[in-house]
């Protein structure tokens, strides 16, 4: 992916890809095949042309990113998207892998840019044969245990309180995975991490976090006012919005290492799986059950809820999963009861990741 700005989109764009795949800024050299390029401006009055281009067009609303999403196709065929709350507009041009993104304000232009970034990757990879699972992973020895089901499961409770144990971080809800000489290759998913005030609060480092934003640092600009409110309020009671949601911290990937104390791994093989649940009134302990892999535990064009792929950078139809979830089916598995209490979840979490890697 090449990308041209004007301004400090790369920065932040590095924030995403420089941890978690070693990225650093390189001379560009135009479109390298199968590659995109992406171009991001601040450009208030360019933005004003590409609104007027879109409310010509028919338009399908959708949501992206949280953000409501007005999609249209032009007579050549080119991809034009508006998102009027964030002031932004996109257009994509599919027979030049060419995709420009426009807004009025650097901040919002800066963090759709990383994130259409990771969407060109994530069409390459897509095409070279990877899948996406709803899943978080923790690494030790370049082996990886991943977590899964469905939201509220633990998957990122059991992440990162194995990564407070010394095992590295490479998700804490979905990574890129692949067939590969018989084992399964996993690479991260680049994003922001939400993590709960309850759950920061129950793994001892809500007052870390809370010392650097009383000191004027910035999490990510996505982040909920209230929580930010919270942070310097001192709350560490959960937070929700109208909808049930809960409203969290959200952290640039760069943040796990530094405030967090969390290492990151760039990719690793799968070694076992784990099926965590949260419950309140017992100990933890390892639960005599098995969990098959369901399509539920896939992100596809049917189950992705976050960001549809409006540009159609994925393959159209994405290879089935099926024997990549047998392969992963074969792998030794637990499934473990969890609780709020960190300390003592830890413990079990620990003994059984030993014995996973051990098997």
């Amino acid at each position: 992916v090449t990308f041209e700005n004007t301004g400090q989109e790369p920065l932040v764009t590095l924030r995403y890809f420089g941890p978690w795949w070693n990225a650093a800024p390189a001379e560009s050299t135009g479109l390298a095949d199968g590659g995109g390029l992406l171009l991001a401006d601040v450009d208030p009055v360019r933005l004003q042309d590409l609104q007027r281009q879109i409310a010509d067009l028919e338009t399908t609303e959708v949501t992206y990113a949280a953000t409501r999403t007005l999609v249209a196709e032009s007579e050549n065929g080119a991809i034009c998207a508006l998102q009027p709350d964030a002031h932004l507009a996109y257009h994509y041009t599919p027979e030049t892998s060419r995709l420009v993104i426009v807004g009025a304000d650097t901040q919002p232009v800066a963090v759709a840019a990383a994130r259409l970034t990771r969407e060109l990757v994530r069409g390459q990879l897509l095409r070279a044969g990877f899948h996406i699972l709803h899943a978080s992973a923790v690494v030790h020895d370049g082996r990886a245990l991943l977590s899964f089901g469905p939201k509220g499961a633990g998957k990122t409770t059991t992440a990162l309180l194995l990564a407070r144990e010394g095992f590295e971080l490479l998700a804490n809800d979905r990574v890129f995975i692949r067939p590969e000489n018989g084992t399964a290759r996993i690479l991260p998913w680049p994003s922001a991490a939400a993590i709960g005030l309850g759950l920061l609060d129950s793994i001892g480092l809500y007052d870390a976090v809370r010392e650097r934003v009383l000191a004027g640092e910035q999490l990510h600009p996505t982040q909920h006012q209230s929580v930010t409110e919270a942070l310097h309020a001192g709350s560490r009671a959960p937070l929700w919005n109208d909808q049930g949601k809960e409203l969290k911290p959200q952290f640039f990937p760069d943040q796990l290492p530094t405030w967090l104390g969390m290492p990151l791994a760039t990719g690793a093989h799968a070694a076992g799986l784990l099926f965590p649940q949260i419950t309140a009134d017992i100990p933890p302990h390892v639960l005599d059950m098995r969990r098959n892999l369901t399509e539920e535990d896939f992100f596809t064009t049917k189950t992705e809820d976050r960001y549809p792929d409006i540009f159609r950078l994925a393959p159209a139809p994405a290879a089935p999963a099926t024997q990549l979830a047998e392969r992963l089916t074969l792998l030794p598995y637990r499934c473990v009861a969890l609780t709020h209490d960190a300390a003592v979840s830890a413990e079990l979490l620990v003994k059984t990741a030993d014995d996973l890697m051990a098997a």
